[in-house]
């Protein structure tokens, strides 16, 4: 297998010290495998469980944490808040597919960075297979700011949603997002703060795992005075309405005789590195909506989204992105801001009124 693809890039200048928690040997032995497959990682310790990750988090010192979320004793979740009281570690869950869904949500709420699905114990033959992801999330953990680390998310705590929005003028007829690294305590925070009076309805593509973006969605929508749904194959788009791309499949839209518009979803195109794509929602946002999109570029890492920035900006749309200042990763924004194709660049906590007002 091939060096993960910022190593090919160059990105990295420096060693990250990580240590594995996993209640299994055989995982902890092939996590340490594909991590060494880098020569800008070091394992400095493994631990098998929360009380006895505690005691090497403060011992050594790592730079980031690679954490199982099913162990025995203290899990991996209560592990993470524990720590995070004592003083924030960036953490990346390596945890089991289509297994404690919940627990991942919680993991996130409760300040993981970012997580990877694993395979069974009756597939871990294929663990291999997700290196260079691992060693791509483990470095942008690396390079988040501690004060950025997604700490008492407001997923549980969410500010009140805005009173009223504005009177619709006709410049957007659908907002357009992307995001990934970060994204769902950043999306908790926005979607939260939306009026159930939206004038219009909201996109979104999230990078997640398989199995995970239905209960994402229904964990928003108790949060939200909008409405909150897993984006389903032929879904007539209504305002005051926010639709999740599932993971997996691609989220496009169709205009309908009647001038509706409705989600087709499509494994297809299969040559983008994540599916669903944010480059492909802008581009058929562009087809279908023509000016009339607000595409907006949130925290994450890579470069989803400016492609698809691009269509959106040549037929007239607006595109918004995160300010670098509040991003866990500053990757996607920055990626569209390079290519000048940034409308404004906006801090989490004034986006949604930045958004309302172009409405």
């Amino acid at each position: 297998m091939s060096k993960s693809r910022q190593e090919k890039k160059g990105v990295m200048n420096k060693t990250i010290r990580v240590l594995i928690v996993d209640d299994s040997a055989y995982i902890r032995k092939v996590v340490k495998q594909m991590l060494l497959r880098s020569p800008f990682i070091e394992v400095v310790g493994i631990a098998r469980d929360g009380e006895e990750a505690l005691d090497a988090i403060e011992t050594l010192n790592p730079d980031v944490v690679t954490l199982d979320l099913i162990m025995p004793g203290m899990d991996g979740v209560a592990l993470l808040r524990e720590q995070m009281a004592r003083r924030p570690v960036p953490v990346v869950i390596v945890s089991i597919a289509n297994e404690g869904g919940e627990m991942v949500l919680a993991a996130l709420d409760a300040g993981a960075v970012d997580f990877l699905q694993k395979p069974t114990a009756l597939a871990t033959e294929k663990i291999f297979e997700i290196s260079d992801e691992l060693i791509d999330k483990v470095k942008a953990a690396a390079n988040v700011p501690l004060n950025r680390l997604p700490v008492a998310t407001q997923l549980s705590t969410p500010p009140p949603p805005q009173q009223k929005a504005p009177p619709k003028s006709g410049v957007v007829d659908l907002v357009a997002i992307g995001i990934s690294t970060g994204g769902p305590q950043a999306l908790g925070f926005c979607i939260a703060q939306l009026p159930a009076d939206l004038p219009v309805p909201v996109a979104i593509v999230l990078h997640m795992p398989v199995g995970y973006t239905k209960m994402y969605a229904r964990r928003l929508d108790e949060i939200s005075a909008v409405k909150v749904v897993e984006a389903g194959e032929g879904d007539l788009l209504a305002p005051g309405t926010v639709y999740i791309a599932p993971a997996g499949r691609h989220l496009t839209f169709v205009r309908q005789w009647d001038d509706t518009v409705r989600i087709h979803l499509d494994a297809r195109p299969f040559d983008t590195l994540h599916r669903p794509s944010v480059d492909v929602m802008f581009h058929s946002a562009a087809e279908v909506y023509g000016r009339r999109v607000l595409g907006v570029v949130m925290t994450g890492m890579g470069s989803d989204g400016t492609q698809g920035a691009a269509w959106i900006k040549s037929n007239g749309g607006l595109i918004f992105t995160e300010a670098e200042e509040t991003c866990v990763v500053y990757g996607m924004p920055r990626s569209v801001v390079e290519a000048g194709l940034n409308d404004q660049s906006i801090p989490l906590d004034r986006l949604v009124s930045a958004i309302l007002k172009v409405l």
